[in-house]
């Protein structure tokens, strides 16, 4: 298994992985924006040339004076065939990691639905995110959300 960073040619590959699994869906156009905006923070995971999960990341733009530089995880996926293998942790590190380094990012941000206990179980308990907020009907579907964040400045 690799972990490498995503290139345009991948953007395919990751949205259907992202349809294969999740509820929440992107066009091609907003990958294609996170792939040339931010190009140091999106990974692929790939097992013999087949993208088998990835994450797709972002600086958060539009920040008031007071607020520090910090990123955000749009969507992260892992195949169901190719889960309990540590690759979204892997991912996750990776993209926090460029985040620290490359734009000086305070801290990373993501939403999780409630239910997903599996993925509150990487953030919380593998990686270190504390809750924030709920963030009620966040999903198109009308499910609350966890805003949660980890601090990168131990990394930098």
């Amino acid at each position: 298994m690799n972990i490498r960073p995503a290139r345009v040619e991948d953007l395919p590959g990751m949205q259907a992985c992202n349809l294969q699994n999740l509820p929440e869906n992107y066009t091609m156009k907003y990958y294609m924006y996170h792939g040339l905006t931010w190009p140091q923070l999106s990974f692929v995971a790939e097992d013999q040339g087949r993208i088998v999960g990835y994450i797709l990341a972002k600086m958060e733009e539009d920040l008031a004076d007071d607020e520090e530089p910090h990123g955000h995880v749009t969507s992260i996926s892992v195949l169901r065939s190719h889960r309990r293998l540590g690759l979204a942790k892997r991912l996750m590190i990776q993209s926090q990691e460029a985040m620290a380094t490359i734009y000086r990012a305070s801290y990373v941000s993501l939403h999780v639905r409630k239910s997903n206990r599996a993925a509150l179980g990487l953030y919380r308990d593998t990686l270190g995110f504390t809750v924030q907020d709920i963030e009620k009907s966040y999903y198109a579907d009308g499910e609350d959300a966890y805003a949660m964040r980890l601090s990168l400045k131990q990394s930098q």
